[in-house]
């Protein structure tokens, strides 16, 4: 059955967003800027431990490719769902074994990009965990269950995921940010995928790649995230695990750079 699609009439100051439910359903939201603002007012009043209670979260590594895979799950939901980002076939099974032990309902294995330094656990784990749904966006010309596009929300209990387009590694890169408002991970998360590395970026010279493309999308869609949102990158090549929008917009030594200037490093690459 194809998801159904709610349409609400747009007004000055309102932006739509899809919202993927766990039953594949979609449907257009818009928020106006007065109620985000309530939200953040409100926000100021609970602190990081309690809005980030309900989720838990792993982070998990792949040395022969340093990539890295995230699971995050709404352990305050009854059915503790969970969502897997980026998962390498070679360690699929490791994962499909934490998520056991740790009592989570898989219901999403997503990926930032296609990957052309592995090869993605998607396939393994929808052969061994029927139900769960594949995820990637639709301008990666990638086969999955779910094509998203820039805006969607993808909800795993009462937790959810934004997806920002961030073309310019390939052209269907995309980062999922957690949720902004009441009982969402405060702070923010970012999965960056290849578009912001630690201390570094993603390559620009294949798979539809465009420096001038990656820089915009990295300062339009990730460094106008609050400071302190972390982040979390698909590989780390010198042992780093996490970073912020703060850290990177000061001392990422190619995007901290003009726009010029970082297309001229990334083309001497």
């Amino acid at each position: 059955m194809l998801p159904l699609r709610f349409h609400l009439s747009l007004h000055r100051g309102l932006r739509p967003l899809s919202h993927f439910t766990p039953f594949g359903s979609r449907r257009t939201l818009a928020f106006s800027l007065e109620s985000k603002l309530r939200s953040v007012t409100m926000m100021s009043y609970i602190t990081a431990t309690e809005t980030s209670r309900r989720l838990l979260f792993r982070q998990l590594f792949e040395k022969e490719s340093s990539t890295y895979t995230y699971l995050l799950a709404d352990i305050g939901h009854p059915e503790k769902p969970a969502v897997l980002i980026d998962p390498v076939d070679k360690t699929a099974d490791r994962d499909l074994s934490l998520i056991k032990d740790l009592g989570v309902k898989l219901i999403y294995a997503m990926n930032t990009h296609v990957h052309a330094d592995h090869v993605t656990g998607t396939g393994i784990i929808k052969s061994k965990v029927p139900g769960v749904q594949s995820v990637i966006s639709k301008a990666s010309n990638a086969k999955a269950d779910h094509l998203i596009e820039h805006g969607d929300k993808i909800s795993f209990g009462d937790l959810y995921l934004e997806v920002r387009a961030t073309p310019g590694h390939t052209l269907g890169c995309v980062t999922y940010v957690t949720g902004d408002g009441l009982n969402q991970p405060n702070p923010r998360i970012a999965f960056t995928g290849d578009a912001v590395l630690i201390r570094g970026c993603g390559r620009t010279d294949f798979q539809g790649g465009s420096s001038r493309q990656l820089y915009q999308s990295v300062h339009s869609q990730i460094f106008t995230l609050p400071n302190d949102t972390l982040l979390y990158p698909a590989h780390d090549y010198k042992g780093f695990t996490v970073s912020t929008v703060g850290e990177e917009m000061l001392y990422n030594p190619r995007l901290t750079k003009d726009e010029e200037t970082f297309k001229s490093i990334m083309e001497s690459k």
